[in-house]
Order: structure tokens, then sequence, then C-alpha cells
């Protein structure tokens, strides 16, 4: 998969970091002298007193869209501009992140490869979580991961399971995570959880501090839908760590992939597990 046009871009600044503002003239520089006109969403823009769109019109009015942060801020762009579809580059302002892992320093020399179509893009999976409550249906989408778990730490919750209508498991304990490929070196992975390769269509069950030891992580195959419900009590429904829901013993969620993935932009070398072996120190 190609860009077809690459004449704007939209970017996005990480929240409260108003000394970005350098960063994102410099990129406004070397996109317009490459010819690329550069917008930028009200909020970022307001954030350095430069004038800025609407979210929603930057994104129909882009190409491809660009953050510069972190992965918080990638991730945040990309579940916002999910509808529209827009391929992101995320350019980390700090520590090399998984997903934001281009350095700013790169940017030059990454745009002239760009327009030589020196680049690739990769589909990343979506979950795609139906909320049904007394009140109606509610859809939301996750790039990371999908948390049931306890509204109070007084007390442990269990959280009946099902996999396509059928009875799988009942998770007794301080909660569930449901992971993408692409969320599972996050919660999933500090929660016990296993690291999945980033293109695969496959989404991981990962306990939360389980009562039972017999209670382990499992990696279902992205076509199936699964179902959780909170018999006896309440839960929050926590996605991608930045909005939450709160479901009574009533509710149900479904869980699946979404029919269309993300899609990210990284350089034509971009390896994943020279990623995990800094991130996380493997082999040394």
């Amino acid at each position: 998969m190609k860009l077809e046009n690459i004449k704007r871009v939209g970017i996005i600044l990480r929240p409260s970091t108003p000394e970005l503002k350098d960063m994102f003239l410099e990129a406004k520089r070397i996109f317009e002298s490459r010819g690329i006109e550069v917008f930028i969403d009200h909020i970022s823009g307001g954030m350095i007193d430069v004038m800025g769109q609407p979210f929603d019109l930057m994104c129909r009015n882009s190409d491809f869209l660009v953050t510069i942060g972190g992965d918080g801020t990638l991730i945040s762009a990309v579940r916002r501009s999910y509808e529209y579809q827009k391929p992101v580059l995320g350019i980390h302002a700090g520590k090399l992140g998984f997903l934001a892992d281009l350095d700013f320093c790169e940017l030059e020399s990454f745009v002239d490869n760009l327009i030589a179509g020196e680049y690739r893009i990769d589909e990343r999976a979506m979950l795609e979580a139906t909320i049904t409550t007394q009140h109606g249906e509610s859809k939301v989408v996750a790039f990371n991961d999908i948390v049931l778990t306890r509204p109070s730490i007084s007390k442990m919750i269990s959280l009946e399971t099902y996999v396509d209508g059928r009875a799988f498991n009942t998770y007794y304990g301080d909660g569930v995570v449901i992971s993408t490929p692409t969320g599972s070196t996050a919660y999933n992975l500090s929660a016990g959880g296993p690291v999945l390769f980033p293109l695969t269509q496959v989404f991981a069950l990962t306990p939360i501090c389980p009562h039972s030891l017999t209670q382990r992580p499992v990696v279902l195959p992205g076509h199936f839908e699964i179902e959780i419900k909170t018999p006896d009590a309440s839960a929050l429904v926590i996605v991608d760590g930045q909005d939450m829901v709160e479901i009574t013993d009533k509710d149900t969620v479904h869980i699946k992939l979404a029919d269309v993935g993300a899609h990210l932009i990284h350089r034509k070398e971009f390896n994943y597990f020279e990623v995990l072996k800094e991130k996380l120190g493997w082999g040394n």
C-alpha cells in the first residue's frame, strides 16, 4: 500500500507540551519546502499560538497525518482519525517509542524518501467493542487494548466470557486485558501476556492477577468474537487507557477485530524485532 497523493499533511502535537513549537515549525518548513501543505489541529495550534483546524476537518483535508510526541499521542490520533482511514507517521519527541519510532532528526531525509516512494505502510489490527446497556448501544475502537476491571480495589470481579456465543471461561480476579498484536507489548505484557507479531490478525485475552493460577493467557484467531458479562457487579471498560465506561451486571460487551485496521507509515528498513531489543533489552 502506498499513498496516492502526498500534497497535504495534518500534524498533531502531544498535549500540554508547548515546547514542541520549534519542532512543529521545523517540520512545517521541511514539508512546505517539498511542496506539501501543512495543517495542524486547533488544539495543538492553540497550544503553540498557531492557527489550526478542527480535528475532523484537518483529517478530511489531509492525505496523511503526523504525530509529534510519544506513543500515547499516536494512539489517540489513530483512534480519533479511524473513520477517515488516514495513514499516520509517528515522530517521537523524547525516548524511542514502539509506535512513534522516527527520530525528529531523521524527518527531512524521510520526507525525501516518502516522495520517492521509499517507505512502507503497515496495517495494524484494531479492536471494535459494542457496549450494550439499558440505554442502548455504543461502539468504540481500540488500537492497543480494551481492559475490563473492577471499579473498586476492595474486591475482585467475576467476568463471564463467551467465544462465538459459547461459554469459554469465567475470569475471577482484577479483570482481563483484550489486546491487539500492537498492544501486546503494553498492559498485556505487564500482566504476563504474550508478545504478538504486530501484523497478525489475532488478539489475546490475558487475566489480570487471577484468583486461580490455572487462568492463563490465550490467543484467539481474529475472526472470533467474544462477549463479556459481569453477573455479580459493575465493571469498568477502559479503552487504550484513554477512555472509560462503567457497565452494570445487566450490560454486555462484545469485542472483535475491526473489519479494517489502522495504517502506520514506517521507514522501509523498520524492523520490529530491533525495536523489541532496544525497548525490552532482549539479548542483553
